[in-house]
This record gives C-alpha cells, sequence and structure tokens, in this order.
C-alpha cells in the first residue's frame, strides 16, 4: 500500500511540521453534538406510559457538523481555527459554547448569537449493553426549517469579509437539508466564488449534502452518492460513471474534486478538463474489525484542507485524508479524530 502512495514518510513529516502554524477557517452549520450513554440494565418501566425508561448514566457534548470539521483540525494540531456560524441564545447553544471554550486553538470571533434561532444539535442515544458494542438508537435532531434571516445572512458574509485575509484555507459546511435555512445560502455561495476568484491560490473545499452541485470556484468533497445526485446520474451505477459524474462536478464548479467512495478511497477529479497528469483514484488504506464511519468524511476534509494549505500535492492531500479516515473509523461510539501521534502510528502500520 505504501509504495503506491503519493504520500512519503517524509512528505507526511514535512506536513505535520506546517500544520501548527496554519490559520484555517470553517463556515457552515455547527451543531451541537450530544450523546447520552444508556445503561440497558438500569431499564425500568414508566409508571404513567407502561413503556422503557432508559436511564441516562453520562451526557458527552461536543461540536458536531461543522464542529466535526472542527474537532478534527484542532486534534491535527492546526495553529488557529476560526469558525463562523449561527447559534441560539439557548441551552444548546450554551454547551456548545462552552465545549469549543475548552479547545484552545479556536477563536469564537465569528460566532454570532441568534435570540431567534434554535441551535442545531443532534442529541444521540447510545445503548450500552453487558458484552455488546454500544448501538446508538434513533437520533433527535433539532434545528432551524425557515429561511436565514437577511440580517443574519449579511452578517455572515460580512464575518467572512473580515476572516478572509486572515487565513490560510478555508473549509465550507452545508449540512442542512432545506434551501438558504442554514449558514451557507445562495448569496454567501456567491460571496465564496467571488473571493475565490479574486484570490485563486487560497484552497477552499465545500462539502454539501444537497447543493455540492451549486458551488463555484472552489474545491469539492461530495460521497459517492452525492456526486452521482449532483450529477444527474443514478446511485447504483458503474464507476466509470462515477468518474464522469466527478469530471463534470469538476468542470463545473471550475475546481478539484475529492470524491470519498468508501473502502475504494477517493476519486480526483481536475477542472481542467481532459488532465491526464494524475491518477484518478487513491485507495484507501486497509482497516480490520468493527468501524464506525461516522464524522468519516469531516476528518478526510479537515486532513485535505491541511494537506492543501500546508503544500501537499493533491494527490498527498487525498491520502493523506484516506490515512486519518482510517484512523477515526475505528473509534466505536463517539465522532473520531485524528492527532499527530496517531497519524506517525497509523503510517508505520500501513507502511510495515
Amino acid at each position: 500500500m505504501a509504495d503506491s502512495s503519493p504520500l512519503t514518510s517524509e512528505g507526511l513529516e514535512r506536513l505535520l511540521e506546517k500544520i501548527p502554524h496554519l490559520k484555517i477557517g470553517i463556515i457552515g452549520d455547527l451543531f451541537l453534538d450530544r450523546y447520552l450513554d444508556i445503561d440497558a440494565a438500569l431499564t425500568e418501566p414508566s409508571l404513567e406510559t407502561g413503556l422503557d425508561a432508559f436511564q441516562v448514566v453520562g451526557v458527552r457534548c461536543s461540536p458536531g457538523a461543522a464542529g466535526t470539521v472542527l474537532n478534527n483540525l484542532v486534534a491535527l494540531g492546526v495553529g488557529q481555527v476560526f469558525p463562523i456560524a449561527v447559534l441560539g441564545d439557548d441551552g444548546e447553544g450554551y454547551e456548545l459554547r462552552q465545549a469549543l471554550s475548552r479547545l484552545a486553538s479556536v477563536d469564537p470571533w465569528g460566532l454570532i448569537i441568534a435570540p431567534d434561532r434554535r441551535t442545531p444539535t443532534y442529541t444521540k442515544p447510545m445503548l450500552h449493553e453487558s458484552g455488546r458494542t454500544p448501538r446508538e438508537l434513533n437520533r433527535l435532531d433539532i434545528k432551524d426549517r425557515r429561511p436565514m434571516p437577511k440580517s443574519l445572512d449579511t452578517r455572515i458574509q460580512r464575518k467572512l469579509s473580515e476572516l478572509w485575509p486572515r487565513i490560510d484555507a478555508l473549509v465550507v459546511l452545508d449540512q442542512v437539508s432545506e434551501p438558504d435555512c442554514g449558514v451557507i445560502t445562495a448569496r454567501t455561495r456567491l460571496q465564496l466564488a467571488q473571493l475565490t476568484a479574486n484570490e485563486p491560490d487560497k484552497f477552499v473545499l465545500a462539502d454539501s449534502r444537497e447543493r455540492i452541485g451549486l458551488f463555484r470556484g472552489v474545491a469539492l468533497k461530495p460521497n459517492r452518492q452525492e456526486a452521482l445526485c449532483a450529477a444527474g446520474f443514478e446511485t447504483d451505477v458503474s464507476m466509470e460513471l462515477l468518474e464522469r459524474a466527478a469530471a463534470l462536478l469538476a468542470r463545473n464548479a471550475s475546481g478539484w474534486v475529492f470524491c470519498t467512495d468508501g473502502a475504494r478511497g477517493i476519486l480526483i477529479a481536475s477542472p481542467r478538463n481532459g488532465d491526464r497528469s494524475l491518477r484518478p483514484r487513491i485507495p484507501a488504506y486497509p482497516v480490520h474489525g468493527p468501524l464506525d464511519i461516522v464524522g468519516a468524511g469531516d476528518s478526510t476534509s479537515a486532513a485535505i484542507v491541511c494537506a492543501m494549505a500546508g503544500g501537499a500535492s493533491v494527490e498527498a492531500a487525498a491520502a493523506f485524508g484516506n490515512l486519518v479516515a482510517s484512523i477515526t473509523i475505528q473509534q466505536l461510539g463517539t465522532t473520531g479524530t485524528a492527532t499527530p501521534t496517531q497519524v506517525r502510528q497509523r503510517w508505520r502500520e500501513v507502511t510495515s
């Protein structure tokens, strides 16, 4: 695996040495991830309903969605991380701000507190049963399904304009499915296109569940299904059609495409139509045992942005993304991250 990888031991060390000097922005939907640890042995019936009353023995809160990318940037050792997001003036917002305050490299300057908005929250009940791997029960989601008010939209774009000259790279995370109800609205996409047109060498990576095909002038990180849907293709198709979808996205966006494809690694498409100067697919690193893929794409995004901002090639950045993801998916019952120590250890494993 190591012999065919565009990532080398020397290149990896150079990258890990540069990461602490990077300043990376992240704009998008910042959720609170709230894990409820439930002890199945303590479950008791409710006298009122007769239903099982699960007993929560632990609560873990951390930044989610765009915050998952943020967690991975911090874990990798990025010197300064600047999130731009909208939070509600509510209990979930307080917990999220508390979680962010524990991350020394995160600057909260870009957080906008809006009393009439709810803080997006994923509540994840985790059932712990004796002798079994913890399993997630039905998730409870809180998010605003109302359009982002124009006044807040304008404040977001003002924050982005002020942050732009201060950062080496930017991650864009469009998590909310409903159009123009999250941080990344049509106006913000237009602003991003204008910023990158004026400064094309600054790397911007966009990730979007529903609208990856609407971004212009930035690099894209769809997964297989998102790329196919954006290109108007069926989801269960041949590898050749996926390559066509990625190429179409790259051409329309005028930016690189890093299409994650699970155990098959990352498919790369160049904005230069017909570019044959790079290998189109960077293979994943092998993993064994039980896996938890929650947040794998976000850890890949963080790694790719760090690598590109650190001067790595597109292929090496994709390989670094695969390497970090191979660490995070082996962390069960939580949204994983990877530290430089874990990266070095994992690299020794895949190169031995």
